[in-house]
Parts: structure tokens; C-alpha cells; sequence
């Protein structure tokens, strides 16, 4: 029980070593690595996946112990690698250098690793300790593990609602929802998304700008849903201000210079292509009709749903009432977890699929 705690008490340093490489790493996932001694009861060194293409945790990890190695317990969030990538297999490495033990966070779900790493150290004589805070080091690489599953980025949707789940009142009006805190978290959600996805209808009756309005945080990519070809370019998400924009709609109208486009065919084929187009992670801010269908169609992994301590009696709700889910096949978020900002509530779960 002790090692347990130790384990992850080491784990949760190698999860806060990774997320040092987020933006840097991607489509790889996020690693930290240290290099424990059992006896001495302290951290030799540690390392992180610093960038795409360059030198895996493991090996930074092991090359900052500067080979006090032998015999020593090696820490890592994911499982290492048993393949030859951009660079060589971490599990070779660390049988090399003499481990007698390895703390695994979680399997790599990559189908060329996938347990052959872990089967790899096995069979080198060295002891694995396999899942060590497993849904925390999930929880990290979600992105990469939806992505090297399906080949598709990953999605949050995020919606904010009254009481009485309203996005609007009877006249449509819809600012300001939720309070400040709300807001300024949904900037902080924007800055952690690659993209950012929005459809005609909100297009056309808020005229967004979809930036990120946090000082030295990128603004994500823009994608503009607009399959019945309804919007013209003089709208603000549209503007070439050095942001990536990809319109998807089903028109052949010549696009300007700046701006990326995508014929609509399905979800499950517009997803994909996103994905081939090197987007990894998206966040859906849209009104009732392209949440509906991003649900029922299943392209939801996420949702962050803000409730506000208002109540409009009437008006628009998040999910368009034409698109019903019964009690039998419902939508049912997992994991949830709830945050408050003053009088407004975040609702935070997942969609397994």
C-alpha cells in the first residue's frame, strides 16, 4: 500500500511534467518520465515529450539521470513505446539502461504499441506496475486516444442555458446568459481547443468573432458549418486576421484566398477530413439545430453545459425539440463534474460511445 501511494504520488509529477507539452506535441500525446530510486526513496531526474518529433520522455528522462540508471524504477504516464516512429522504441531503451522496475500510467491504445511495450519490459526480466492512476492519465491524453482510435478529432460541445434550459428568451435575445466567471472560463475552454466550430444560424444572428480574448493565448481555427450555403464573407468569422478558417458547406462558389474549404457530404466524413486536415480537438459553440444533430449523430465526446439562475418560461432550447430522445435511448453524460461561479453552475461530463 505504501508503493501504491509512492506510485502515485510520482505518477501525478509525470502528469504535470506532460502537460508541458501541450501545443508543442501534437498529434503525438502528452508524456512525462522519472527516474525513481526505491532506496533512497527520491527522484533521480525527470523529462517530458518536449516536441513533435523529437526525443520521447523516456529518453530525456533517462538521459538527465546521466546513467544512474541501474537497477533504478522508471515512471511514465503512458506506456513506451515497442515501435520505430520518428524515433526508436522506449522500451529498448529502458531495458538498456538497466531498470529492474517500470509505473505505467495506462496502456498505449496506439494499435502499434498497445501492451507490446509493457510485453517487451516483461519479458527483459524488468516489473511492471501497470495502471497506476489510469483515469487521470486518460483524462490527459483523451485527444490522442480519440484521434489514434478513430481517426477523428476529439469534441466538446459547450452550451450555456437559464434554469429552465433556455439559450434565448421569447424574442430571441440570447447575451449574457451567465455571469463573468462563466464567460472568462469559456475563454480559458477556447485557448485549450485546436478548433473552434459554429454553424450558419449562430453566424448570421451574432455575428461572432470566435477569438480568444486572453492575453498571449492563440485564438483557435475557425469552422463554419454553413451546409445550405446561407452565409456571405463579410462576416466577422470570416475576416483574414491570421487565424486558419475552414468553411464547409455544398456550394462551388469561389472562396477568398484565406479561407479553407470542405463539401459536406456526412458528419461522419466531414470529421474525418477535419482530422486529415490536422485538426485534433474542437469545440462546438452553436445554437439548438447543429448541437441536435452532433448528438444524435454521436460526434459529441464532451459536453460542458453552464446553467444560469435565470428562467425565461420560453424561448430556444439547446437541443432542437425536432430531434427527440426517448427514455430508452437518451443521452446519458458520465463522469460528471460540477463547478460553480457564483450564481451560474458548470456541468461537465462525457459521451461514451
Amino acid at each position: 500500500m505504501k508503493n501504491n501511494k509512492i506510485y502515485e504520488k510520482l505518477m501525478r509529477k509525470c502528469i504535470s511534467l506532460a502537460k508541458q507539452g501541450k501545443n508543442h506535441v501534437e498529434p503525438n500525446p502528452y508524456v512525462g518520465a522519472l527516474v525513481y530510486d526505491e532506496k533512497e526513496e527520491k527522484i533521480i531526474s525527470t523529462g517530458y515529450h518536449k516536441k513533435f518529433g523529437e526525443a520521447h520522455a523516456e529518453v530525456n528522462a533517462i538521459k538527465n539521470a546521466k546513467g544512474n540508471t541501474k537497477g533504478k524504477t522508471i515512471v511514465v504516464n503512458l506506456e513506451p513505446c515497442s515501435h520505430f516512429g520518428k524515433t526508436p522504441p522506449c522500451a529498448d531503451l529502458i531495458i538498456k539502461s538497466g531498470f529492474k522496475k517500470a509505473i505505467v500510467g495506462m496502456v498505449d491504445p496506439n494499435p502499434l504499441v498497445q501492451g507490446n511495450g509493457i510485453k517487451k519490459l516483461k519479458e527483459a526480466g524488468i516489473e511492471v506496475e501497470e495502471n497506476i492512476l489510469e483515469k487521470e492519465a486518460k483524462e490527459l491524453n483523451k485527444v490522442f486516444i480519440k484521434n489514434i482510435l478513430f481517426k477523428k478529432p476529439y469534441v466538446m460541445l459547450k452550451t450555456a442555458t437559464t434554469l429552465d434550459g433556455k439559450i434565448t428568451d421569447e424574442n430571441e435575445n440570447s447575451k449574457w446568459i451567465t455571469n463573468e466567471l462563466s464567460r472568462n472560463y469559456v475563454q480559458k475552454l477556447r485557448s485549450s481547443y485546436q478548433a473552434i466550430m459554429t454553424g450558419s444560424g449562430t453566424v448570421i444572428k451574432d455575428n461572432p468573432r470566435l477569438n480568444v480574448r486572453i492575453k498571449n493565448k492563440k485564438s483557435p481555427i475557425r469552422i463554419i458549418f454553413d451546409p445550405n450555403n446561407k452565409l456571405n464573407f463579410n462576416y466577422d468569422v470570416f475576416k483574414n486576421d491570421g487565424v486558419r478558417i475552414i468553411l464547409v458547406n455544398n456550394s462551388d462558389i469561389v472562396t477568398p484566398e484565406h479561407i479553407e474549404k470542405i463539401k459536406f457530404k456526412n458528419f461522419d466524413t466531414l470529421f474525418k477530413d477535419l482530422y486529415k486536415k490536422n485538426i485534433f480537438s474542437i469545440m462546438v459553440e452553436a445554437g439548438c439545430r447543429l448541437n441536435s444533430v452532433l448528438l444524435k449523430e454521436a460526434e459529441i465526446d464532451e459536453i460542458n453545459h453552464f446553467i444560469s439562475n435565470k428562467i425565461f418560461g420560453s424561448g430556444k432550447q439547446f437541443v432542437d425539440i425536432r430531434n427527440k430522445f426517448n427514455i430508452d435511448n437518451c443521452i446519458k453524460p458520465e463522469d460528471l463534474k460540477i463547478k460553480q461561479f457564483e450564481d451560474n453552475f458548470l456541468i461537465n461530463g462525457k459521451i461514451i460511445k
